[in-house]
C-alpha cells in the first residue's frame, strides 16, 4: 500500500501576506518569494533526488473557509487512494 513520504505543499491564507513572509524568513529561514511560496528539494535519506507524487488539490482554495491547507507526497498514490476507500 502507498504512504505518506513527505509534504507535497501547504497552503496557508493570511490577511498580512507581506507580514507572514517577513515573519517565517526572520524566524524559521524560510525565504518566501514573490510568486507566494518556496521550493524545498526532495531527498531520501541518502541525499539523492526522489520522484515521488505530489497529490494537488484541485479546486479553488480562496473559495474554502480553511485558514491552510497541506497537500502530501505519496509513495503510491493509487493504492493509498485504494486502502482508504
Amino acid at each position: 500500500m502507498g504512504r505518506v513520504t513527505g509534504i507535497g505543499g501547504i497552503f496557508i491564507k493570511a490577511q498580512d501576506p507581506v507580514m507572514l513572509r517577513d515573519w517565517y524568513k526572520q524566524h524559521l529561514g524560510v525565504d518566501v518569494q514573490a510568486w507566494g511560496g518556496t521550493s524545498f528539494r526532495w531527498e531520501d535519506s541518502s541525499g539523492n533526488p526522489t520522484s515521488e507524487t505530489t497529490a494537488w488539490m484541485t479546486g479553488d482554495f480562496t473559495q474554502s473557509s480553511a485558514s491552510f491547507n497541506v497537500n502530501y507526497r505519496v509513495s503510491d498514490l493509487q493504492a493509498l487512494l485504494a486502502a482508504l476507500r
